[in-house]
Parts: structure tokens; C-alpha cells; sequence
């Protein structure tokens, strides 16, 4: 019985074992965050050099509710259109829009389901999209979902970005989608010329601030604000599960967009609402993080100097310029060493390899918190530096 059972899955067998081979396999680690930058991994403590917590709120906030009498539930108890679209919901969608400023704003459970949500809503069969080769896999499987035309552009090339749009029908549907800050290179796009090409050829666009929210703007409203372009972008979208510190999504532009999306984004139609607690929990480290703006100063001191000691060192950290800072590296298994090695030392540092990345790109991801302080990253980067010297990495 045992062996007929075991035969079925021969093929995913053989698909795992052809990931073993190939340095692809990917296990779960027990983690639990601590608060003030570092972590607990598999029993032991680390610098967290991992995580999205760009401020440092994931692991210092919680649920606390005040006064006493004060109740939200735990579970939301049906999709918003149903019956779960509690009262908070509209409150923070008022506020955050008003944040944003937008006409509207509306919650969904999580940036992947967001994205997939949005993209299919856009657009569809005999329309194009226009998608960043380094985009994220959530804006990807959006567009796959959609049934578009999806042309990828060379990351940041606007010159083959134009040829392209010269190149679709004028009288088709058209969207830009990008990431602000790409997750993987922490290099940043270029919106004000990419809004330059979308009215040049009657495009929309739309922007993923997953990792620039919370970050950048004078109140960490995201890198299209701090550009001053909120006017000119039709679609931002982003999470608060990075330097918010929660979970959850949005998407935020005209009262039209949003209302056309309750009724058309089959990822918020269909799916339970987040519970009204964690939209409290949000809405908590959202106003949190406008008022602790020295988090936000923090980050960006701390990565600036951070990154500099590894290129000072001979390290390539691509065109990183944010809080992102990837350690190329190329080859999967001497990325799976240095990264163990790396974790050996107690820092917490993850090798990432195709599919995330393209072939040949592996490399080691680190992403720095408002709250490390500048003796623990200098003593992270020597550690980092020997054992580079010794791997003949530099």
C-alpha cells in the first residue's frame, strides 16, 4: 500500500531531486523576530539582515487595545462585499487616501492579492502590458492572469520600453507597471520618465511601493510622492507587511479606478477580509511610523554606510540604492556557503537564487532596519569582509 502510495508522487520526487542537484531546494527555518534588529533562527540569535522590517515596527508593536471596552474581531467572517467590510475598513481607506493623496483608497489581504487582483481588472485579451523584467513574481503572475499581451522590458531601459509602445496598436489598452524600489537590487525606477512615456503613448501606470512605503517621502508616503508625481500616476499600489510593520495591501488613485475595482478585482470580490483586528493593527503602525520620523533618517544613514564598507571592500553590490543591499555573487552553491557561513557568525542572511533572480545572479540579500545600531553593522560587514577574503569572493 505504502509503495503504490509512494509512486504517485515519483514525479515530484524526481522534480525535487533535480532542485537538490541544482542547489534550488528551499526549506522553512523556525524564525521569530526580536526587537532592535535581530532575530531568532532555528534556536539561535542573529543580526537580522533578512527581513522586510525597514523600521523596526514589526517586532515591536502589537495588538493593544484602549480603552478596554473596545472590541474588534478576530475574524471578519465573510468577503467585504458580503458581510466583512467592518467599519475600520473605510476609516483607514479615507485616511490612507488622504495620506496618499488620492480620491480613494481600498484595502485588499496581501500585495500578491493585490496584484493579481488589479492587473486582470485593467486589462485584458488584446491589450498590452508593459512590465519591468525585474518586476516582482506577484505583478507577473498578475499580468499571466490577465490574458494581455505581456512585453518585457530590459530593467530601466526606457529607449526599449518606447520602442515597444511605438510598436502596439494606438488604439489598444496599454499599462506601465512597475516597481518603485526593486526587491531583489534595491535599485529605484524611473518614474518621472516613465510617466513621461506613458502620456507620450496613452498608457496607464501603474506603481508597486511595496518596498519604498513607510520610506520614503516626508512622511514615508513612497517614492512616487517624494517625486511629487502622485497627480501623474494612475495606480499606486503598495503593502504594509514591509516597513509598516503589519499586513495587508492597497491600492490608491480616483474614486472612479477604486469603484470600478470593488466590482471588478476578483482578489478582493472573492476572497475573506483581513480581520478587523489587524486593520486596527495597520492602521496602528501606519501612524506610528508618520510620527517617528527619525526611523525613516535612520534607514537610509544606516544603509548609505552599510553599503559603502562592502564596495569600499571590493564587494559588487550592483547599482543598490536603497535600503536593499544585494551581494552579487553568481554561483548557487558558493552563495548557499557564504550564507551559511554568514548564519555560523550570527547573521542573519539569506542566499536568494533562480527563479527570484535570473541564472547566474545569486546572491545574497541584505536588507537593513531603522533599528540597527552602527557598531553591530560594521562588526556584521568585518565578519562578512573575512569571510569573503577567505571564500576568494573579493
Amino acid at each position: 500500500m505504502c509503495a503504490v502510495k509512494a509512486a504517485k508522487w515519483d514525479w515530484m520526487q524526481a522534480e525535487l531531486d533535480r532542485l537538490q542537484e541544482e542547489h534550488l531546494v528551499r526549506q522553512l527555518v523556525a524564525t521569530k523576530l526580536q526587537v532592535g534588529g535581530w532575530l531568532e533562527r532555528d534556536g539561535r540569535r542573529m543580526l537580522n539582515l533578512a527581513s522586510n522590517d525597514y523600521l523596526g515596527l514589526a517586532s515591536e508593536s502589537g495588538i493593544r487595545i484602549e480603552p478596554s471596552d473596545v472590541q474588534y474581531p478576530c475574524g471578519a467572517g465573510a468577503s467585504r462585499l458580503v458581510a466583512g467590510n467592518d467599519p475600520i475598513y473605510t476609516q483607514l481607506e479615507q485616511e490612507f487616501a488622504a495620506f496618499k493623496g488620492t480620491e480613494c483608497c481600498l484595502l485588499f489581504s496581501s500585495g500578491y492579492m493585490a496584484n493579481l487582483g488589479i492587473i486582470p481588472a485593467l486589462v485584458g485579451r488584446h491589450d498590452y502590458v508593459f512590465s519591468d523584467r525585474l518586476n516582482h513574481a506577484s505583478i507577473v503572475d498578475g499580468i499571466q492572469l490577465s490574458r494581455a499581451e505581456h512585453v518585457r522590458y530590459r530593467h530601466r531601459d526606457l529607449n526599449q520600453l518606447e520602442h515597444q509602445l511605438k510598436k502596439a496598436p494606438a488604439n489598444s489598452r496599454k499599462l506601465i507597471v512597475t516597481d518603485t524600489i526593486f526587491s531583489m537590487d534595491g535599485t529605484i525606477a524611473p518614474l518621472q520618465d516613465l510617466v513621461t512615456l506613458k502620456d507620450r503613448y496613452g498608457a496607464m501606470l501603474m506603481v508597486d511601493e511595496a518596498h519604498s512605503g513607510g520610506v520614503y517621502g516626508s512622511e514615508g508616503q513612497g517614492i512616487v510622492h517624494a517625486m511629487g508625481l502622485q497627480d501623474q500616476v494612475e495606480v499606486q499600489m503598495g503593502t504594509f507587511s514591509k516597513a509598516y510593520g503589519a499586513v495587508g495591501a492597497y491600492v490608491a488613485g480616483d474614486a472612479v479606478l477604486i469603484q470600478y475595482l470593488i466590482n471588478r478585482a476578483r482578489t478582493l470580490i472573492y476572497n475573506t477580509a483581513l480581520p478587523p483586528i489587524l486593520i486596527y493593527a495597520i492602521r496602528e503602525n501606519w501612524l506610528r511610523s508618520q510620527r517617528e520620523a527619525w526611523r525613516r533618517q535612520a534607514l537610509q544613514s544606516r544603509a548609505q554606510q552599510f553599503r559603502s564598507v562592502l564596495q569600499a571592500a571590493g564587494f559588487d553590490m550592483g547599482d543598490s540604492e536603497s535600503q536593499i543591499v544585494p551581494l552579487m555573487i553568481g554561483d548557487n552553491v558558493q552563495a548557499i556557503v557564504y550564507s551559511r557561513a554568514l548564519q555560523a557568525e550570527g547573521i542573519a542572511a539569506v542566499a536568494i537564487r533562480p527563479p527570484t533572480v535570473p541564472q547566474g545572479s545569486a546572491r545574497i540579500r541584505f536588507t537593513i532596519m531603522a533599528t540597527h545600531q552602527e557598531h553591530e553593522l560594521n562588526w556584521a560587514a568585518q565578519r562578512m569582509i573575512a569571510i569573503g577574503q577567505q571564500m576568494r569572493l573579493i
